[in-house]
């Protein structure tokens, strides 16, 4: 965590090189600093999320809900008592009102959040039943959120399934959405695409109003003690944001709506990089579960000293000038193979 003491010296560091202006869109919402808070736990409590928007964010998005989350409290709730054979035909009126209750608590802190905040308030949703992504988006939407983004992780490790098959899963439910809500519609997709480049424009042509580009799958590991599998570490490597650089380099003039990036963003340069790439927002989450909320402060006083270093008045002035094809040397984006040419080695 920052100390007290270092925090009124970026404070400060903000105040003598506010000249330049950080604000940008995304979504179709005016933000005040391209740098926002991605869903995570960090994004779950109304306290978090003013010290979020204290501390310099120009957006925040909720943290996910899931709807395996409420099929767990609804088999929690049900077999504390009885096994599920018990309650008979009662079962799914009981299962729907664990259901509702839960959906409730979760809705409440989000109608509070909007109401006492001034930045946007993106809602976050993950499910795996059609009727579940049209409900619990049309909720979102009812609480205020100013956009909605679509937390769609679907791994492909079905070998029934072809690459077709899960490509409709997320065409499908988009479109549907469109219809179902009024609010933008943003999409965060995996990495897992045989056809990244041709589907994420695809996608793009479906009427939404960005992709964030990365989700970052549970990660696994095995206990070779007690032979177990279980979850690694929750936090993004810094090497993953290699990956995200790339695709955002090769994808931003291809695609008809900006791409939110995230995943392994650390530092103030990596955010620079992504704008340059040409990202619309830039995603923060790890660095502030290793650093503290506080150190969105560092991150957006970084962003403006370099801007003023460089004599960039806006964002829109350096975005997407190091992105496929703009720059001649960007091609290196499209290497994946080692050569001494490109890799200088």
């Amino acid at each position: 965590m920052l100390t007290n003491s270092i925090l009124p010296i970026f404070a400060l560091v903000n105040l003598i090189i506010a000249i330049v202006d950080t604000t940008t869109e995304y979504l179709g919402l005016k933000l005040k600093s391209p740098i926002i808070v991605g869903s995570c736990g960090l994004t779950a409590t109304v306290d978090d999320l003013l010290r979020i928007e204290q501390h310099g964010a120009g957006a925040v998005v909720l943290k996910s809900v899931f709807e395996e989350e409420i099929i767990h409290d609804i088999k929690r709730n049900t077999t504390t008592t009885a096994p599920v054979e018990h309650y008979g035909e009662s079962y799914e009126y009981i299962a729907s009102h664990v259901a509702d209750d839960a959906l409730q608590r979760r809705f409440n802190v989000i109608k509070e959040a909007v109401q006492r905040m001034t930045i946007p308030v993106i809602g976050s949703i993950n499910c795996f039943s059609y009727e579940n992504w049209l409900g619990y988006a049309k909720r979102f939407e009812d609480c205020g959120c100013k956009a909605l983004e679509l937390n769609m992780a679907i791994l492909p490790y079905e070998t029934s399934l072809s690459s077709e098959d899960v490509e409709r899963v997320y065409t499908n439910i988009i479109q549907s959405l469109r219809l179902a809500v009024s609010i933008p519609i943003s999409i965060k997709v995996s990495p897992y695409f045989t056809d990244m480049a041709k589907f994420m424009q695809r996608l793009s042509w479906l009427g939404i109003q960005g992709i964030t580009m990365f989700n970052k799958s549970m990660q696994i590991d095995i206990d070779v003690d007690d032979m177990t599998m279980r979850s690694a570490s929750c936090l993004s490597p810094h090497d993953m944001f290699y990956d995200t650089l790339r695709w955002v380099a090769i994808l931003t003039n291809k695609l008809r709506c900006p791409i939110s990036a995230v995943g392994g963003v650390y530092t103030p340069e990596d955010v620079v990089k992504l704008l340059l790439a040409g990202a619309g927002t830039v995603q923060a989450v790890s660095c502030l579960y290793k650093n503290g909320i506080e150190y969105l402060d560092i991150l957006n006083a970084g962003l403006r000293e370099w801007m003023n270093k460089k004599g960039y008045e806006r964002i829109d002035q350096f975005r997407g000038i190091m992105s496929v094809p703009t720059h001649d040397k960007a091609s290196v984006a499209m290497r994946t193979q080692f050569m001494r040419y490109f890799a200088e080695i």
